[in-house]
């Protein structure tokens, strides 16, 4: 993507994240993105077939940047010498997502909410596989992603609907004793 289509997206978000500032997902139209972004409707669909398409690129960016740094590649060192501890993995999500506030408290106030707990479940998934190991192995493995997931992503909704009052390693914490860890 040139410098140009970048600039142009970033608009797209900026003003995707201020309407979602404002109002529900749902009942923001396209034209006013086009308007707040003050871009062509062309524009808007070169770079996005729907409302949903950007919604899906919103949320791919932001756990792009959030997993990116928590995922081992074979080649890190820290894939080598044993994993970070799950604790301040869990804490760097939250204050990434922390930073997201206000565009995620208007994604998860609406019909959106569903669609963004099914992308970031996927991330979460990726993650909790690396520390099955710490887990009790008597309970089948993908009950208990599912589980770790699910009950994570609730906690992320829970924690911002209270306007995160805990600090993210404050959050990871409480997290980690309710699961039993």
């Amino acid at each position: 993507m040139d410098r140009r289509q970048q600039k142009t997206r970033k608009a797209i978000f900026m003003a995707f994240g201020d309407l979602l500032e404002r109002k529900r997902f749902e009942n923001i139209t396209v034209q006013e993105i086009i308007d707040e972004a003050n871009i062509g409707r062309s524009t808007f669909y070169a770079h996005f077939e729907t409302k949903d398409a950007l919604l899906k690129a919103m949320c791919t960016d932001i756990f792009h940047h959030v997993f990116t740094e928590l995922l081992p590649k074979e080649s890190d060192e820290a894939y080598a010498h044993g994993m970070q501890n799950l604790e301040l993995k869990l804490g760097h999500i939250l204050y990434h997502l922390r930073e997201q506030k206000q565009n995620l408290k208007g994604i998860l106030g609406g019909e959106s909410g569903d669609l963004f707990m099914q992308y970031l479940k996927e991330y979460l998934r990726e993650l909790f596989s690396l520390y099955l190991d710490e887990f009790n192995t008597n309970i089948p493995t993908n009950f208990l992603l599912h589980h770790l997931c699910g009950s994570f992503a609730e906690a992320i909704k829970w924690w911002l609907a209270e306007d995160t009052m805990h600090t993210p390693e404050e959050m990871a914490v409480i997290y980690l004793a309710a699961i039993g860890k």
